[in-house]
């Protein structure tokens, strides 16, 4: 706590101040927009990104971090409470809150227990499907605002009336998606140094709002029918202790998987700068510590559940950010905004806002990772395209739990199949490869077979069953040699499964050796009764094995007859 104030350089405060300012104005606009997406008024955004970045700055160990409001945990907050009370309401909003304080104190118990482990059940292709379904959720979801009314036929009579808000919102989206594409680079060809175009067309979004929120006072926008945020209330959040005690059982679920969603969107985007900062160390169960501080403090302050921001964290530590000072400095603006006049806010036009969300979380849309499963394992692949039409169809709950699902039900179909090779020696050498891939030499009577993964209860009948495969196959085996190189572990079904299998080798005249065992599997069996009643013998080597097996091998089984 607090390592990096009694490590902190004077050289450091000019980058912290920079990125604090530039992540300020980045955060007012996004802020009040996710915050709109939660379903919640769009001051609730800037609550919730004052105090929770001060506490990670306490607990957290990432520099760069920029935690608050972030698309995909608003849509999660929004979905999961939807059901339970209307948006806009006081009891909504009390709802918001108790489930930020849920998930922060599951954030907390983890990080205190030591527990981050279990967010790596969450892999890759399903956090990318996760992300490609929200992001598309979340842009359809926005297009009613971007319009100013319904996208039905029926409603197309109405969008004469609505045509400024249409304009509006249809001309920020157009700003916004050739800022995307092509300001950076214009720049860098006026030559603007690159980090500073990058910075500018990250604070895109900040123009094109408060270019919009003129043209409502100038062109009277607001009696056309364009919808604003309007009154924000000035000064600070109060505390907040309001909760409903009839809601904690139904927040319970959706708290657990919002807390660990939360910790894996920050993890991604810390451990990605953590690289570029010459290999920064975080420490995984302090960022969830820090995390859940957040989320308690964005409770307290009337918010709703924060995370680490990509996005945020990548222009944090492009505007020069080194240490989390820069995040306090933010959160320092944030409230000042606040103390400050508030008037303008109230004129933000919500199609600007809408078109905001919907470039940001299109952004997000990353074909990439599918596209390598797909070649690489179908598996990864379906699990992806589960999660995204899960999130899709039945909502983002059970669209993570069926690619979860799916994920570990690849990983349990693979490790119950294991792949086994049949060995055998390059000639010359003391090496030994599988015969399907390499150009080796057996010998009868000698069957070499290595298990290409730790044997547990569920592998040990389908090893077994290719062995007698094997077996079957080489009809003059004296002796099978196990190579358990690959064999990390040994449970106990599986060493009642190799007892059971040297029984019915002995009764075939088969002797069963063992080659390569690892150290700590050694230790394991030597306090079990299976080396004992082991027909065969325990090699250092599979050369060993060979070099003792081969010449006896040979004589030791009768070949069939024919």
């Amino acid at each position: 706590m607090l390592q990096w104030v009694r490590e902190y350089r004077r050289a450091a405060l000019p980058g912290d101040i920079s990125a604090g300012i530039v992540v300020a104005m980045m955060m007012i606009p996004q802020g009040m927009a996710y915050a709109l997406v939660a379903g919640l008024p769009p001051v609730v955004g800037i609550y919730a990104s004052i105090f929770p970045p001060l506490l990670y700055a306490l607990f957290g160990t990432s520099s760069t971090q920029s935690v608050g409001p972030m698309a995909i945990v608003s849509l999660m907050t929004a979905s999961t409470l939807a059901p339970l009370a209307t948006p806009g309401t006081g009891l909504y909003g009390v709802l918001a809150a108790q489930l930020a304080l849920m998930s922060g104190l599951v954030l907390l118990v983890c990080g205190l227990l030591r527990i981050g482990f279990l967010a790596n059940f969450f892999s890759r292709p399903v956090m990318s499907g996760f992300t490609i379904g929200s992001a598309i959720v979340i842009a359809w979801g926005q297009l009613r605002t971007l319009v100013g009314g319904p996208i039905a036929l029926d409603a197309v009579q109405d969008w004469e009336t609505r045509w400024p808000s249409i304009a509006l919102g249809f001309g920020s989206l157009a700003l916004l998606v050739m800022a995307r594409e092509w300001l950076a680079p214009l720049l860098r060809r006026l030559r603007v140094k690159p980090a500073v175009a990058d910075i500018a067309a990250k604070l895109a979004p900040m123009f094109v709002v408060l270019g919009a929120t003129a043209l409502v006072p100038w062109l009277e926008l607001d009696r056309m029918g364009v919808a604003t945020t309007g009154t924000v209330p000035a000064g600070l959040p109060g505390l907040n202790l309001a909760t409903s005690s009839a809601h904690w059982q139904a927040l319970l679920q959706p708290a657990l998987l919002i807390g660990f969603m939360v910790f894996l969107i920050s993890m991604s985007g810390a451990q990605a700068l953590a690289l570029k900062r010459g290999g920064e160390k975080l420490a995984s169960n302090r960022e969830l510590v820090g995390l859940g501080a957040a989320n308690v403090g964005s409770a307290l302050s009337g918010g709703f559940p924060v995370t680490g921001s990509i996005s945020r964290s990548a222009v944090n530590f492009a505007a020069g950010a080194n240490t989390q000072l820069a995040s306090m400095i933010t959160a320092g603006l944030l409230a000042l905004a606040l103390v400050a006049p508030t008037g303008w806010l109230a004129l933000l036009p919500l199609p600007t806002l809408a078109a905001t969300i919907i470039v940001a979380v299109l952004g997000m849309l990353d074909w990439s990772t599918l596209r390598t499963a797909w070649r690489y394992d179908r598996a990864d692949a379906l699990a992806l395209l589960a999660t995204a039409g899960g999130v899709l169809v039945l909502g983002v709950e059970a669209g993570v739990l069926v690619g979860v699902a799916l994920s570990m039900g690849a990983l349990i179909w693979r490790a119950s199949r294991p792949h086994i090779a049949v060995l055998g020696r390059i000639h010359g050498t003391e090496h030994f490869r599988n015969v399907d891939r390499y150009s080796a030499e057996t010998t009868p009577g000698l069957l070499m077979l290595r298990v290409d993964a730790g044997l547990f209860f569920g592998n040990v009948d389908a090893v077994n069953e290719r062995i007698d495969e094997e077996l079957a196959q080489h009809a003059s085996t004296a002796h099978l040699v196990l190579v358990l190189s690959a064999v990390n572990a040994i449970d106990t079904s599986a060493l009642f499964g190799l007892g059971e299998l040297n029984a019915s080798l002995g009764q075939r005249g088969v002797t069963l050796h063992l080659a390569e065992v690892k150290g700590p599997v050694m230790d394991r069996l030597r306090d079990s009764d299976l080396l004992g009643q082991l027909s065969g013998q325990v090699f250092l080597s599979a050369a060993n094995a060979w070099d003792r097996l081969a010449g006896s091998s040979a004589a030791g089984r009768p070949q069939p007859a024919g």
